[in-house]
């Protein structure tokens, strides 16, 4: 996460993505992925609640397999994965080969920053309604002063697995499916930034919301969940309200990350967060379990942010969420 961006006030957007009550007790509040304009039909409800209960576990296993390769690169690379420096392009070339192989369309951007060249790595499923995107990023580089694996690997490993598991299941979405491993993120959401900059109307226009997932992985965790868009809000809080744990409105990290330039545009965004470095409450503690009067992430922009600066628990718990998220509004 970005600690040189401008924090923005925030506000709320809702566009495609509209919030529907469900009754039941495993599944609370679930989202349609039907227009807000359009008159939701209680058979898409229903069709709506087996999609989301259908969404997958997300392999905590491989999530930390792709966590000790990005560990591997950048211990072969002076200890980071940083914008303009080889571990960065490492990175990429690993989560490029992993999609490739599965069957996702991948394109390289190239874009300058700081004098180097940077790249954002996107990847699309074939299939679902191009002309309504549902849309996961996460940005992958890391500091220079450190390997960056909760910040950001752990984002990065979780939609990569996310979208690996989508191959594996053979996922037919109704929706069109859409990951972006974003580059500079840390510079200020240059990468993200220059992708947006780059899309012409027509095509923002196609996203019918962008998820931004950066530190999900936090050694003492607490649970946020943007608030930007309710619909799209009310999807990762019915799925942390159906497995009894707590949540939080995330402002750490707001118009920090790679979230900022999407919401600028008006584009619908959400998106997961563990903490970085505020201090966890002692209610937060209780609530949550952990260290109060600690970080979340005591690592946060240091060297010792490696493979063991991770909470499993936290980990596995987000990558769930981004699944029955992308399921659950992508039609999967």
């Amino acid at each position: 996460m970005s600690s040189c961006a401008e924090r923005r006030p925030r506000r709320s957007l809702i566009r495609r993505t509209a919030a529907v009550a469900a009754a039941g007790t495993a599944i609370a509040a679930l989202v349609s992925a039907a227009p807000a304009t359009s008159a939701a039909a209680p058979a898409q409800h229903a069709a709506d609640a087996r999609t989301a209960l259908a969404a997958p576990d997300i392999s905590l296993a491989n999530v930390k397999a792709h966590l000790a390769q990005l560990q591997s690169i950048a211990t072969a690379n002076s200890g980071n994965r940083a914008h303009g420096r080889p571990g960065y392009k490492a990175s990429l070339d690993y989560i490029k080969g992993k999609l490739d192989a599965a069957g996702y369309t991948t394109t390289v951007q190239q874009f300058t920053s700081s004098g180097a060249t940077g790249y954002n790595l996107i990847a699309d499923w074939p299939g679902g309604d191009t002309n309504n995107v549902v849309f996961s990023g996460a940005h992958l580089d890391s500091v220079t002063a450190g390997p960056g694996i909760n910040d950001n690997g752990s984002g990065s490993a979780a939609i990569l697995e996310t979208a690996l598991t989508v191959s594996r299941q053979g996922a037919k979405p109704t929706k069109h499916l859409r990951f972006a491993w974003w580059g500079a993120e840390e510079l200020g959401m240059v990468g993200s930034r220059y992708y947006i900059n780059n899309l012409s109307s027509a095509e923002r226009a196609k996203i019918d919301g962008y998820l931004n997932f950066d530190m999900i992985g936090s050694p003492n965790p607490g649970y946020f969940v943007y608030d930007d868009d309710p619909g799209i809000e009310s999807v990762f809080k019915a799925f942390f309200s159906a497995k009894g744990i707590p949540t939080e409105i995330e402002t750490e990290g707001d118009g920090r990350s790679d979230h900022a330039p999407f919401k600028n545009v008006g584009i619908p965004v959400g998106g997961l967060f563990s903490g970085a470095d505020y201090i966890k409450t002692a209610a937060q503690a209780q609530k949550w379990g952990g260290t109060s009067g600690q970080a979340f992430d005591r690592c946060y922009h240091r060297s010792c942010d490696t493979s063991s600066n991770i909470n499993d628990t936290a980990l596995d718990r987000n990558s769930d969420a981004i699944a029955y998220a992308v399921w659950t509004l992508g039609g999967a």
